[in-house]
């Protein structure tokens, strides 16, 4: 990856304050956006993710953590959402996978483990990485490429950015 363009550090004292950065992430997503999510089981990521599929105006209550099918697709936004899981796939069968379509299509794609497919993948990503704090969850948010750092300026501004 290319330097970070934008950096910011949020927390999330809740659930529910996790979906709404998803949300906010969602409402103002741009086609082709990629969301790479970062952070330990428990952590958040799909919870995010079920937020970034409200904002899309997609079901976010179909939203599931997709470890078993690595790749769930959901319709009916403004966009279409692509939930992808690497938590239980090799390196080395991620290597086989065709993974561009997916993540490089018309709509969204969110893709937790990203820290698995290695570097290079995409100079323009917008990577959450979510750890545990004393007050519920700490969340880094780091944009690559000038695409991203304005979706994530919009995103922090309420969608006024």
């Amino acid at each position: 990856m290319t330097s970070v363009d934008v950096e910011r550090r949020l927390g999330t004292a809740t659930p529910e304050d996790t979906e709404q950065l998803g949300f906010q992430l969602g409402a103002t997503a741009p086609a082709g956006g990629l969301l790479g999510l970062i952070g330990e089981l428990g952590a958040g990521k799909t919870c995010l993710v079920r937020g970034l599929a409200a904002g899309l105006g997609a079901d976010p209550t179909e939203v599931h953590s997709p470890s078993f099918t690595t790749v769930t697709a959901y319709e009916g936004g403004r966009l279409p959402l692509t939930h992808v899981d690497l938590y239980r796939l090799e390196r080395s069968r991620l290597d086989e996978l065709s993974l561009r379509d997916v993540l490089f299509g018309s709509g969204v794609a969110a893709v937790e483990w990203y820290d698995r497919l290695g570097e290079g993948i995409s100079s323009e990503v917008l990577v959450a990485e979510l750890t545990y704090a004393s007050q519920g969850r700490a969340v880094r948010l780091r944009a690559y490429g000038t695409r991203h750092a304005r979706w994530l300026a919009a995103a922090l501004a309420g969608g006024n950015a």
